[in-house]
């Protein structure tokens, strides 16, 4: 069996394949509620018939101003539970296990009133200017990202994943180039990420992984490189990460955008050093879609998982793809066998 397809087991976390799909926002939700609708229940469904080992729900947000556009989901009400759930359960029918990333846009808010950020610095002059949540307001924030985890679990999930990655809120405090405060969350950049990491544990099952993805590097002039990059996963992995999600960028460009200019693994780099010098399982994203240089990923132990973006945005049968590759076998359900 090629390493792409061996199990993957995280405390309780029993995934039957390697073969990850990483949070694609669909901009498809009900703008009222930001609620989950047929398109999701398909579009995620399609990925587990497919072979996918773990499908991560794209950015579902804790609150209605955290949203990236008004077509994003949302879990701020317990009302937002059951479309989820109706989501997770059909996966599970496949052998998918399923994840939801919980995050907040922050300053990229785009369709938001007035979005709110560490510091009140706008994105670029396409966007708002933020308003500068207060030390009591950042503080109420954390039990906003709890109780929005709390809710994904209610649904059914698998493992959550944090988002602290792409120039959203979390990215936003633990940025030297945003995070401009006076206050304690100023002065540690990783104390608002550190405080939600600890209130979503505190509710999560003690057996259940904590995933969070984060941007290793930034590619903006003044940004952050892979140091405090390391540094940042040390910090969070202290306070009760088991896995990281490694991606780049957010605050300029997201690597993926094509700047500073991308390759096929072109962010395995980032992920093994990661990997290496925190002691910590991590997801390798970023242009894998070729299954063999996915296999040689895992097979230098450079990463423990791959993401695959793009590729199973095309094909919802990607992982089918890769396994005929790789081991000459499908894994598509019965009714499908009579195709090989």
């Amino acid at each position: 069996m090629s390493k792409l397809f061996e199990p993957f087991v995280l405390k309780n976390l029993e995934l039957k394949n390697r073969v990850v799909f990483p949070p694609c926002c669909q901009y498809s939700a009900l703008a009222k509620d930001g609620m989950p609708t047929d398109w999701h229940f398909v579009h995620y469904t399609s990925r587990a018939i497919g072979g996918t080992g773990l499908i991560i729900i794209e950015m579902t947000n804790v609150e209605d101003r955290g949203r990236i556009s008004d077509q994003c989901l949302g879990i701020w009400s317990d009302d937002h539970i059951p479309a989820f759930q109706r989501i997770i359960e059909e996966c599970h029918k496949y052998g998918a296990k399923v994840a939801i990333q919980i995050g907040h846009a922050g300053r990229k808010a785009q369709d938001a009133p007035e979005p709110v950020s560490c510091s009140p610095l706008a994105f670029n002059d396409q966007f708002t200017t933020p308003h500068e949540l207060t030390t009591s307001e950042v503080e109420a924030m954390v039990e906003t990202f709890r109780k929005g985890v709390e809710r994904a679990i209610k649904a059914g999930v698998d493992t959550v994943e944090l988002h602290g990655a792409h120039g959203y809120l979390i990215h936003q405090f633990s940025s030297p180039y945003t995070n401009k405060r006076t206050d304690k969350y100023g002065e540690d950049k990783f104390l608002f990420g550190e405080e939600v990491i600890r209130a979503v544990k505190e509710i999560m099952p003690k057996d259940m992984p904590l995933m969070m993805r984060i941007s290793a590097v930034e590619y903006v002039d003044g940004g952050y490189q892979l140091d405090y990059g390391v540094e940042m996963a040390k910090r969070y992995r202290s306070a009760g990460v088991d896995l990281f999600h490694i991606s780049s960028g957010g605050e300029g460009p997201i690597g993926s955008a094509g700047r500073p200019g991308v390759h096929p693994g072109y962010q395995v780099p980032l992920a093994e050093r990661i990997k290496q010098e925190v002691d910590v399982p991590v997801i390798a994203v970023g242009k894998l879609d070729h299954a063999p240089l996915a296999e040689a990923v895992l097979g230098n132990n450079q990463a423990d998982l791959i993401a695959v973006g793009r590729g199973i945005l095309r094909n919802p049968y990607w992982a089918n793809e890769a396994s005929i590759v790789l081991d000459k076998k499908p894994l598509t359900p019965k009714p499908y066998e009579r195709a090989y």
